[in-house]
């Protein structure tokens, strides 16, 4: 009997005790730091940019000359191939292959050049995009310290967001003037 009602009066005492715990574990101080949250559409953000625009505004003159260099190529080998099809019926059959592979050796060569320009402008694309973002994201932060935002984040991260949170705009202008 004495011992049940120690056994008892312990495990009251060892509830209590984490009903207690449980409780002041989950309370948040008074001091607590308010949470303001800011959102960015980086994306836009970067490309609303004075030097993004002007960067990308010479990067597509480039692609527009490059474009038409490569049309005019590609004329000239269509012309070709239309040549060797109307002389095919009055050439030699030894000549015909001869032509033939040279036709497929600057087909070839010029799929090649098309692919390494392509590649070329995807890299110097991502290359101005990369260094305008790494100053953008400096300014975010910058912002963020100075408008005292817990943390921002990006816009497509979440479904709805109030305009007065967005920073967007506010980066563009930073960054502008930055410059």
């Amino acid at each position: 009997m004495f011992s049940s009602f120690i056994r008892t009066r312990q495990f009251t005492k060892w509830f209590c005790f984490l009903v207690i715990f449980i409780i002041f574990a989950q309370a948040t101080p008074g001091y607590a730091k308010d949470v303001r949250v800011g959102v960015i559409d980086i994306q836009a953000a970067v490309t609303g940019t004075n030097e993004w625009k002007k960067e990308f505004a010479s990067f597509k003159t480039k692609f527009q000359k490059e474009k038409l260099s490569i049309a005019a190529k590609e004329k000239n080998l269509k012309k070709l191939i239309e040549d060797l099809n109307k002389k095919s019926m009055v050439l030699s059959p030894e000549l015909k292959n001869k032509k033939e592979e040279a036709l497929i050796k600057k087909k070839k060569n010029f799929e090649r050049y098309v692919q390494d320009k392509n590649e070329d402008f995807a890299k110097s694309e991502k290359a101005i995009t990369s260094i305008i973002l790494k100053k953008m994201v400096k300014i975010v932060k910058d912002l963020g310290e100075r408008k005292n935002f817990t943390m921002i984040l990006e816009r497509k991260i979440g479904l709805y967001f109030d305009q007065s949170v967005d920073l967007t705009a506010l980066a563009i202008r930073t960054y502008n003037k930055t410059k």
